[in-house]
């Protein structure tokens, strides 16, 4: 009897330990795949590739936000110059996360160029396992 108990103590406490590395492998997933997002649609905004861009935003955002022709022609006049991460905020025990990035863009037209701070709003989606964007493009027309 003691022996079984020994036995299922010790049961109970590799389980623990299991879950608690399953855990952690999860929450580094998702901490690698919020890395690789917020690098790949930098690598998008920089280039100025608007179209790109638009694909990180989320399904569920473009419903209530739609991206009009206008918005994307207007940022299509502009060159990017710089894309400076200013913070990160994780929230949610990982699942959301809030960047606020200041983009110098270069008006192609006017040969302007000013600075405008972009407000993200990032969730992970369990599901797909991937990193979705819930705000919407930069705007050029607002002022720093």
């Amino acid at each position: 009897m003691k022996h079984t108990l020994k036995l299922i103590a010790r049961t109970g406490i590799l389980l623990s330990l299991a879950v608690i590395a399953l855990t952690a492998c999860s929450t580094n997933q998702v901490d690698k795949n919020r890395s690789e997002a917020f690098k790949q649609y930098e690598t998008m905004v920089r280039w100025s590739q608007w179209d790109a861009a638009a694909n990180f935003i989320s399904a569920e955002y473009l419903k209530e936000h739609p991206i009009t022709r206008l918005e994307l022609d207007r940022l299509r006049l502009f060159r990017v110059t710089s894309y400076t991460v200013r913070s990160t905020g994780i929230f949610d025990e990982g699942m959301s996360a809030r960047q606020t990035v200041e983009i110098r863009m270069f008006n192609k037209n006017q040969a302007v160029e000013r600075t405008i701070i972009d407000e993200q709003e990032w969730r992970y989606n369990k599901e797909t396992k991937r990193w979705k964007l819930h705000s919407s493009l930069p705007d050029p027309t607002k002022r720093y």
